[in-house]
């Protein structure tokens, strides 16, 4: 073979290579609403007792009573239904709750919502939520704050915080 042939081949390549990387690093279709993980933990080195995984929203001009709905059920985030493990037995609201991993639902109201555990796993959005396999459902008082853009779940003082435009919700974790 002669050396322009092989030449021109690996130049060839190189070129198809980089033209694949570097449309590969545009990143398109990227989720809108990226995935986060809140723990609750007693200390910065502590194993967890509560982790929740979901998917955070974003307002952009849109309202949130458009996205999460009173009196009907959310997902408690965006995409896949939340999901919130818990590693021992605990109290969610007052209510006691054994370990293991259950699915986040809320039903947001004006001035408090439902917040329930289901038993439901890896479903996308609310469409697969079934009521007869809640494990519990607790109210909580709605409070505002700051307006937050992004949909958020944080842990705080044995509290777990849901936070979006100007809503609050806290329920207790102990």
């Amino acid at each position: 073979m002669k050396k322009s042939t092989i030449f021109a081949t690996i130049a060839f390549a190189f070129v198809l290579l980089l033209s694949t990387n570097v449309n590969a690093q545009k990143f398109a279709g990227l989720d809108k609403s990226p995935l986060d993980i809140a723990y609750y933990k007693t200390d910065r080195y502590a194993p967890p007792m509560v982790k929740v995984i979901y998917s955070r929203p974003q307002l952009n001009g849109r309202s949130m009573s458009t996205l999460a709905p009173e009196g009907k059920v959310w997902r408690t985030g965006a995409n896949e239904a939340t999901e919130i493990q818990f590693f021992q037995d605990m109290t969610f609201g007052g209510k006691p709750v054994k370990a293991g991993t259950y699915s986040l639902f809320t039903i947001p109201g004006k001035t408090e919502w439902t917040i329930i555990l289901n038993t439901v796993l890896d479903v996308w959005g609310a469409y697969g939520y079934k009521e007869d396999k809640d494990v519990l459902r607790v109210k909580a008082p709605v409070s505002s704050g700051e307006a937050v853009e992004a949909f958020s779940i944080a842990f705080d003082n044995g509290n777990m915080y849901l936070a979006w435009d100007t809503t609050r919700v806290a329920v207790s974790v102990k």
